[in-house]
């Protein structure tokens, strides 16, 4: 790849940028959501720039180029087709609004690569996680009701940090959470969820408050905790209960599904309460619960 040279084209052009506006203004899509795309196009056109070649006049072989590329670099086979995919949704848009003739990317071929499963962990090691956090702590409280309404709902964490107070019902119960493409869902807590984010409501979270806030869980300053942050915070617990298998939050989104479906629930109904737009998303879990089930026979079958 070469330097980029003095005149060469910004990494991010100004048809590059309107798309992006376009993405959020037209189609909804969350910040974290276009921060992806932006993150794809910023390492394709550092590429393209490299090679002075504009982005309205990229090539299937200049695509082909930025492919061999990353394979070179060792970027994973997962990473280079979401970069593919989009670098298709903008060049898609850019053909039906007549900006370019021909779509480079028609007759690019994604990588193929197998499917990866989620992190299993079981129920007992999500009673220990959850009964880490001590409820005389105030932060900790805090977190022990987050990971508590987590487990309980399977929100996305970047749902779960958002959460305003007007969002939670406690006497019905319920969470209500938009989620991608400003889709409104609304989620059942559960007695258990619900007992905790009582005591943290009554007790604990106006401890944390330096100036008043409508977020639900405010950070240390008062303001809304990042997903990182969080992540933190669950590694901190995990090493406390001596849980060895490599948690995120991701994690126990995972779990309130393969929990679920283990106890009998319907996959359109997990769909549902984890906002999936299509059905072959949630399938995924389907094959965790197989495999969870070849291992309870091997391990207790007389014959196995």
């Amino acid at each position: 790849m070469k330097l980029v040279e003095q005149g060469a084209q910004p990494v991010l052009s100004q048809p590059v940028r309107r798309f992006l506006d376009y993405l959020w203004l037209k189609e909804g899509l969350s910040a974290n959501t276009i921060a992806s795309y932006r993150y794809d196009f910023q390492k394709a056109g550092t590429f393209w720039a490299g090679q002075v070649v504009d982005w309205l006049n990229v090539t299937p072989e200049h695509v082909r180029e930025y492919l061999s590329f990353r394979f070179e670099q060792g970027l994973s086979q997962r990473s280079t087709a979401r970069s593919l995919s989009s670098l298709r949704r903008l060049y898609g848009y850019w053909l039906r609004q007549g900006v370019i003739q021909v779509d480079p990317l028609a007759n690019i071929a994604a990588p193929k690569m197998g499917r990866s499963l989620p992190t299993a962990i079981s129920e007992a090691e999500v009673d220990l996680l959850l009964s880490e956090p001590q409820a005389e702590d105030a932060l900790e409280c805090r977190d022990g009701a987050m990971l508590e309404l987590l487990y309980a709902t399977g929100l996305r964490v970047s749902e779960l940090v958002a959460i305003q107070l007007d969002q939670l019902n406690l006497q019905q119960g319920a969470v209500r959470v938009v989620g991608k493409g400003g889709k409104t869902r609304i989620i059942p807590l559960g007695e258990q969820a619900n007992l905790r984010l009582t005591d943290y409501m009554q007790r604990c979270r106006a401890q944390l408050l330096v100036q008043a806030s409508d977020i639900l869980f405010p950070s240390r300053r008062g303001r809304m905790m990042t997903r990182q942050t969080f992540w933190h915070r669950i590694k901190k617990y995990t090493v406390r209960a001596g849980i060895r298998t490599t948690l995120s939050p991701h994690t126990l989104r995972h779990a309130f599904a393969t929990h679920l479906l283990h106890h009998g629930a319907d996959l359109r109904v997990i769909q549902m309460l984890l906002g999936h737009a299509d059905l072959s998303t949630t399938q995924i879990y389907t094959e965790i619960a197989q495999i969870r089930l070849q291992k309870l026979h091997e391990q207790h079958h007389p014959r196995a």
